[in-house]
C-alpha cells in the first residue's frame, strides 16, 4: 500500500468512527425510553415532547455551530461534541426529575448538531484532500452503530435493568473510540482569524446565497422522505394493504438494508456517474418506485415500492452534504440545520395529511418529496465525475473553499 493509501484508509477510518459514535449514542438513549419512562412516571404526551426536544436542539443549534467551526475548525469540534454526547449518557443515568431530562436531551440536540456538521465537513474535506469518494460508507457507518448499540442494550438488559450500568459503559466505549480515532482526523485548525469571525458575528445574519436554499431544500425533502418512511411504513401495510403482523414491520427492514447496501455501493457510482447524476436518478427511482406501488397495491408491490425509495434515497444525504461543505461552513451548518428540521417536522406533516385525508394520500406526498428533490439537484453545482480524474497531487485540506 502507497503511503498516500494508507494515510486516506487511516483517516477514513477515524472519520467513520465519528459517524458510528453518532449512531451508537442516538440508539442507546432511545432503546432505554421505556425505561426512563417507567423511571420518571411519564406519559405518552411527554415521551414525545423529549423526543421533540431532542431534535429541535439540533434545529436551533446552527447560529451556534456555524460560529464555532469557524472558531475552531472541524476536527477539535468533533472531538468535543462527540465527547459531549458521552456525557449527555453519563446525566440520562442520573436524571433527577422531567424539566431537567427535557434541558439534558436540548444539550444533545445541540451537541448532534455539532457533531453533525463537523464529521460532514470531516468527510467533504477527506475527499477533497484524496479525490476519492467516502462519504457514502461513512453515512453507513451511522446505520451500523445504531445496530450495534441496538445489540448491546439487549445485551445488557438481559443481566441489568439499571441505566447507569448501561449508559455507563455506553459513555465509555464512546470516549475511547473518540481517543482511538482523534490522530487520524484531519487538521484544518480554526478556518479563519479570531479578528474576522468577530467582525462576522457583529454584521448578524446575513441571508444565504440561492445555491445553500436549493442545497437546504434538498437536504429538507431527501429527510422528509426518510424519515416518513421510517415512521409511517410499518402502519401502511398494516392498515392499507392489510399485511399480518408479522409481514408489517418489513417496511423498516427493506427500506434500512436497501439504504445500508446502496450506501455502501454508493460511492463507486458517485466516482463513475457523478453525484448530480446519482441525486437526480435517484430521488426520481423513489418518488416512482413508490407512488406506482401506491397505485398497484398489495404486499409484494408495496414493499417493492418501499426498497426503491431505500434505494434511491440513500445518496442523497451524502452528495448534499459534500456540495454544501465546498460552500463553506456557513453553508454546512445551515443544510444541516435544515435537514434536521424536515426529519422531525417531515413525518408529523405526513401525518396531518393523512388524518385530512388518508394515508395513502400521506404516502402520495412522500412520493411528491422525493421527486422534489430531484427539481432541487438540477439547480445545485455538483463535483464532477472522478472516473477518468489524474492521479491526485500532493493533497491539501480545503473543506471551506468557496
Amino acid at each position: 500500500m502507497s503511503p498516500v493509501r494508507d494515510d486516506f484508509r487511516r483517516s477514513q477510518l477515524a472519520i467513520g468512527a465519528l459517524f458510528f459514535v453518532l449512531g451508537f449514542q442516538y440508539a442507546t438513549w432511545v432503546s432505554r425510553v421505556p425505561a426512563l419512562k417507567a423511571r420518571l412516571d411519564l406519559g405518552e404526551a411527554q415521551i414525545g415532547l423529549l423526543l421533540m426536544t431532542c431534535g429541535i436542539g439540533a434545529a436551533v443549534s446552527f447560529p451556534l455551530v456555524a460560529v464555532l467551526m469557524r472558531r475552531f475548525g472541524s476536527r477539535l469540534l468533533s472531538v468535543l461534541s462527540a465527547l459531549a454526547l458521552g456525557v449527555v449518557l453519563l446525566a440520562l443515568s442520573v436524571v433527577p426529575n422531567y424539566p431537567v431530562t427535557l434541558l439534558v436531551l436540548f444539550f444533545d440536540g445541540v451537541a448532534v448538531g455539532c457533531l453533525n456538521v463537523a464529521m460532514n465537513a470531516q468527510g467533504a474535506a477527506l475527499e477533497a484532500r484524496f479525490e476519492r469518494t467516502t462519504m457514502s460508507r461513512l453515512h453507513a457507518t451511522f446505520s451500523a452503530g445504531s445496530l450495534l448499540a441496538a445489540l448491546l442494550a439487549s445485551g445488557v438488559n438481559a443481566f441489568t435493568g439499571t441505566l447507569a450500568v448501561h449508559f455507563g459503559l455506553a459513555a465509555v466505549l464512546l470516549a475511547a473510540l473518540v481517543a482511538v480515532a482523534r490522530p487520524g482526523l484531519l487538521d484544518d485548525g480554526p478556518r479563519e482569524p479570531a479578528a474576522e469571525t468577530e467582525k462576522k458575528e457583529r454584521r448578524g445574519f446575513a441571508l444565504p446565497a440561492a445555491a445553500t436554499l436549493w442545497m437546504g431544500l434538498a437536504m429538507v425533502f431527501g429527510t422528509v422522505t426518510e424519515g416518513a418512511m421510517n415512521d409511517w411504513s410499518a402502519l401502511y401495510l398494516k392498515d392499507v394493504v392489510d399485511a399480518g403482523a408479522g409481514l408489517a414491520p418489513l417496511g423498516i427492514a427493506v427500506v434500512s438494508v436497501m439504504m445500508v447496501l446502496a450506501r455502501i455501493f454508493a460511492d463507486g457510482w458517485r466516482t463513475r456517474f457523478g453525484d448530480g447524476l446519482i441525486v437526480r436518478v435517484g430521488s426520481l427511482l423513489a418518488g416512482l418506485g413508490l407512488a406506482l406501488a401506491l397505485l398497484v397495491g398489495g404486499v409484494v408491490p408495496t414493499l417493492l415500492g418501499f426498497a426503491c425509495v431505500g434505494l434511491g434515497v440513500a445518496a442523497v444525504t451524502p452528495c448534499v452534504y459534500v456540495a454544501a461543505a465546498r460552500q463553506g461552513a456557513d453553508a454546512l451548518s445551515l443544510v444541516a440545520a435544515m435537514g434536521t428540521t424536515g426529519l422531525l417536522a417531515g413525518p408529523a406533516v405526513i401525518g396531518f395529511i393523512a388524518g385530512a385525508t388518508s394515508l395513502v394520500w400521506g404516502m402520495a406526498a412522500v412520493a411528491a418529496s422525493a421527486a422534489v428533490v430531484s427539481l432541487c439537484a438540477t439547480r445545485i453545482s455538483w463535483p464532477a465525475a472522478t472516473r477518468d480524474a489524474p492521479a491526485a497531487p500532493e493533497p491539501v485540506l480545503t473543506p471551506d473553499a468557496t
